[in-house]
């Protein structure tokens, strides 16, 4: 039987893990950190259960982008909780005492609808805007065919917006929605803007209990099919004979190891990779330095929110509230000028029980306390963290009504700990920043120099549940023999 060694346990190295097992790979997953999931862990705090990156997903509905994807994968049968249909996602401005609100509906058709009837004369650029992410959306995997990245990759999602839009207002709803992804007027391509906002579209679901669902249900299928998925232990090096990677050493409880595989596949940063191979004679100096500098998406600060009870109703929707002269477009991520509001389902009433506040920061704010340990950065990084919590809430507020006076208490993240957490360089958010301008650097193939070693995960091509279940497919259709399997998925 053939070895795989998926290194990182985050959903591209469990979903990799996954299909490689299906296929009769003995499969072993190594995950440095204490808890599997990367991305997809969950926390306590005083009993309250809070999300690390994961929030809500997209697609879900049969036909739809990532139905097929979690179906192959058996996660289709998690407690999913659809948000409501005619406003899944509000994007709110805020400014000068004036408060404006816009309803995005699921639906291609009830999405253009709905805003149709705010911005009456932007009805066809809206059905063109509706029709182009639907394109788009419905060929997510013809686009990396063959030899070609798609069209998609090298056009402007800005200037899309700004060719199908006229009104400036009606461009700038239509990006007030956009904290789950990195808005960039000069780098961000067409096809992240569009498969992102089309999935959600199409249908949004929260999920009861946490994302740590879906990285235990794979990891558990994984050790059903024969496999290991091994916390605690750290690759500390790719090893490799004439080219071929041969194996890992790595470490755990102090023990060192050293694990042979035939395959292996690596769910870390692809900078954190390379700092694996640092003896390859494989890799040349223009591939190693043409990945570690490329740069990251910005960071998150999140506000985790435990409620009083019975203070604040449980909303069926994401608030996302925007300062009304904030450019959208052009992030000023050291300040607080956008937040997203996000409620976790409860387990029974109309109440919510607790939230998170969401909103972009910078590394370079945080960088300074980078060599501290957590627990022992200092009062300038925790006080850091209350200012920045306190502009969350009194922008959030200003479309919450009570908020406030609802919070008993708060626990706090930076880029900082979702570094510590996650391993994702500078905290980054959402991986390397794509840029439309030179798609070929920032769009990354999942083969490595070495003919036996891939990569995965939100780096590589597209971020988010739907982005990174698709690259994991499209990395193990790279191994021999496996050609065919994104056609066997998405039948």
């Amino acid at each position: 039987m053939d070895r795989a060694i998926i290194i990182g346990s985050g959903l591209g190295g469990l979903e990799c893990g996954f299909i490689l097992a299906k296929h009769g790979y003995e499969v072993t997953v190594l995950e440095q950190g204490k808890h599997i999931g990367g991305c997809l862990q969950t926390f306590h705090r005083e009993g309250f259960l809070f999300d690390t990156g994961f929030h809500y997903v997209g697609g879900l509905d049969e036909g739809q982008s990532l139905h097929p994807l979690f179906k192959f994968f058996g996660l289709l049968d998690l407690p999913w909780k659809r948000l409501d249909e005619d406003c899944f996602d509000e994007c709110v401005f805020v400014g000068d005492g004036r408060q404006e609100s816009f309803p995005f509906a699921n639906g291609h058709g009830n999405f253009v609808k709905s805003l149709s009837a705010i911005f009456p004369a932007e009805e066809d650029g809206l059905k063109r805007y509706a029709a182009a992410l639907k394109d788009i959306g419905d060929n997510i995997f013809k686009a990396f065919g063959g030899n070609s990245i798609g069209e998609a990759f090298s056009k402007s999602a800005y200037g899309f917006l700004c060719e199908n839009i006229n009104d400036e207002k009606l461009r700038k709803v239509l990006s007030g929605t956009s904290l789950k992804m990195e808005l960039r007027q000069d780098t961000l391509p067409l096809y992240v803007f569009a498969q992102i906002n089309n999935s959600f579209i199409q249908s949004a679901w929260r999920l009861r209990g946490g994302g740590s669902q879906i990285a235990e249900k794979l990891a558990s299928k994984i050790v059903e099919m024969g496999g290991k998925v091994l916390n605690r232990t750290k690759v500390l090096r790719i090893c490799e004979i004439d080219g071929t990677a041969t194996g890992v050493e790595a470490e755990s409880e102090g023990e060192k190891l050293m694990l042979e595989a035939d395959v292996i596949v690596s769910d870390a940063h692809p900078a954190v990779t390379m700092s694996l191979l640092s003896e390859s004679k494989s890799i040349r100096n223009i591939y190693r330095n043409r990945i570690t500098h490329l740069p990251d998406t910005y960071g998150m600060f999140t506000a985790n929110i435990a409620l009083k009870p019975g203070k604040l109703k449980y909303l069926n929707r994401n608030i996302y509230v925007n300062r009304t002269d904030c450019d959208l477009w052009n992030p000023n991520d050291s300040k607080t000028e956008s937040v997203l509001a996000h409620f976790y389902v409860p387990e029974e009433g109309e109440y919510a029980t607790h939230l998170d506040l969401m909103s972009p920061m910078a590394w370079d704010m945080v960088s300074e306390y980078a060599r501290e340990p957590r627990g022992r950065r200092g009062e300038e990084y925790e006080a850091l963290k209350r200012r920045k919590t306190e502009e969350c809430i009194a922008l959030a507020e200003q479309r919450i009504p009570g908020l406030r006076d609802a919070i008993a208490q708060v626990w706090t993240s930076s880029p900082l700990t979702y570094l510590s957490y996650t391993g994702s360089p500078f905290g980054s958010a959402y991986g390397i920043r794509k840029d439309f301008s030179n798609p070929m650097l920032t769009v990354m193939s999942p083969r490595t120099p070495l003919r036996n070693l891939f990569m995965t995960g939100q780096s590589l091509n597209l971020h988010g549940m739907l982005g990174v279940s698709m690259t994991s497919v499209m990395t193990c259709a790279c191994v021999p023999g496996l050609e065919d399997v994104a056609s066997e998925i998405l039948l």
